[in-house]
């Protein structure tokens, strides 16, 4: 498995084809889904060489923590329909790459387990406009001493991902003949996966949408855990800032004035993210949005997801003006072929990608990394 696309084909194999689709489709016509990877076509390297190079660094401070790479993992719901216990098999691949990882509030393993094994994980919250739904909720995450909150806010209601309604996927999960089937048609899965977790932890439950456990991943929850969030607003996060103490990331953020909003408020950071092309059809690329949203807060933590899936693709946003990237499906591909190994050897191909180019770049460490390293493809200049 020499880059992140060989894992992706390896996982096609060994996934259902509703459960692969889930993984890796977009919304509507994936239009968003294409334009996250054509957008890095845009960028290209300004290469300056005669630089010392032969001591190299990727190592990144983030809130006053110091990471081995600026690459981290971010929020996959239900993680355990594509690996036995999916969800600390992440954390426990990203202790092992030394960098973050993002539980997401669709998990099915309760938040203290995971942080038992990466205690400083991040956690990532879908909350609607209720705040008495949200106070003990992040009473909990304060409780499972988690210390960094990400609350995403491109999803006020549900986008339609028809790969997943052709191949009978959905969430809650219903046993139609397409899901049946394509069970049956990865017999490694449905034994490794599906009739282990079945034997040795019951079926699943939404454990973290709320304070309190919620419903299995097969039934409709009485009470939709996604109901009110289309009532979300800025006002809601002012008073989640006041009411949380640690620090807080708002993810979803496309434009430089909703950048702007998020600082004001007294968020710690942002994540620019089009949701992996999984909500609003034809939004922005992630990668075409940073620059304006950099420039609008230049003393802000700007990170970023969606799209990426080389090292290039990194340095590219890191020259942009990121201070971190996270991945999505590049570790889901890793965890459902191998697990907590294969999810590590989809960081460790990004952390060995990264060394390489930046080299080849002329520069020896990603936080050397400028806008004079990169030249929007047909300009006339390039910005120093």
């Amino acid at each position: 498995m020499l880059s992140i696309a060989d894992l992706e084909r390896a996982a096609r194999r060994r996934l259902p084809p509703g459960i692969h689709g889930y993984v890796v489709g977009g919304s509507e016509d994936e239009a968003s889904l294409r334009a996250n990877r054509a957008g890095f076509a845009q960028w290209q390297f300004v290469p300056r060489p005669l630089t010392d190079v032969s001591r190299r660094s990727q190592q990144t401070e983030l809130f006053g923590k110091t990471y081995a790479s600026p690459v981290g993992i971010s929020p996959m719901g239900v993680t355990g329909l594509c690996c036995y216990d999916g969800d600390r098999a992440l954390a426990r691949a990203a202790r092992q790459a030394g960098v973050p990882f993002i539980l997401s509030g669709a998990s099915t393993t309760p938040m203290e387990k995971v942080a038992a094994e990466l205690p400083d994980m991040w956690f990532q919250a879908y909350i609607p406009s209720r705040r008495e739904v949200i106070l003990p909720l992040i009473e909990r995450v304060a409780a499972a001493g988690i210390g960094t909150l990400v609350v995403t806010v491109d999803v006020p209601i549900a986008s339609v991902r028809e790969m997943e309604v052709r191949n009978g996927f959905s969430v809650p999960l219903r046993f139609s003949p397409k899901l049946i089937a394509g069970g049956l048609s990865r017999p490694r899965w449905l034994l490794q996966t599906f009739a282990r977790t079945l034997l040795t932890q019951g079926i699943p439950h939404f454990e973290n949408f709320t304070a309190t456990r919620g419903g299995a991943i097969i039934t409709a929850t009485t009470g939709d855990h996604r109901a009110g969030r289309a009532a979300l607003c800025w006002d809601d996060m002012e008073w989640l800032r006041n009411n949380w103490s640690g620090k807080l990331v708002i993810k979803g953020i496309l434009h430089p004035d909703d950048a702007r909003h998020a600082q004001a408020i007294g968020a710690d950071g942002i994540i620019v993210s089009n949701h992996g092309g999984r909500q609003l059809d034809g939004a922005i690329a992630p990668i075409d949005a940073l620059p304006d949203i950099v420039a609008a807060v230049p003393d802000f933590t700007v990170m970023i997801d969606s799209g990426f899936r080389r090292g290039t693709d990194v340095l590219k946003a890191l020259a942009l003006g990121a201070r971190f990237v996270f991945v999505g499906r590049p570790a889901m591909a890793g965890l459902a072929l191998a697990g907590e190994q294969g999810a590590a050897h989809a960081l460790g191909l990004l952390q060995k990608e990264i060394d390489l180019n930046l080299a080849l770049l002329g520069c020896a460490a990603t936080a050397g990394l400028t806008r004079g390293h990169v030249h929007r493809a047909g300009a006339l200049t390039t910005q120093q």
